[in-house]
């Protein structure tokens, strides 16, 4: 969410800048996992730090994009499509399947 146009104050301000920066740390993750690089930062948020069981290996990955029709919302759907194409770029790997014998 773009604060300069939601005009959030306060708790809300403070959520926005909270959801941002996971967003930001989750991006991270992918890229690290796909460049195979030695740390990965899931620590950076509890978001990435909750989904690091399903972030590589052994899980398919998928991510949903909301887009808005409605030119007044043009920015964030721009800003929103640039980030899942960022992500979209990483390559995290085929997902492995496990069966029990």
């Amino acid at each position: 969410e773009n604060l300069s146009i939601s005009k959030s104050e306060g708790d809300r301000m403070k959520e926005t800048q909270a959801i941002n920066k996971s967003l930001s740390a989750l991006r991270d993750v992918i890229c690290a996992i796909s460049n195979e690089e030695k740390h990965i930062p899931f620590r950076n948020s509890k978001l990435t730090y909750m989904l690091q069981s399903y972030l590589g290996g052994d899980c398919k990955t998928l991510m949903f994009v909301n887009a808005s029709p409605s030119y007044q919302n043009l920015g964030e759907t721009l800003s929103s499509l640039r980030f899942a194409s960022k992500v979209n770029s990483c390559n995290l790997g085929t997902a492995k399947r496990h069966l029990k014998t």
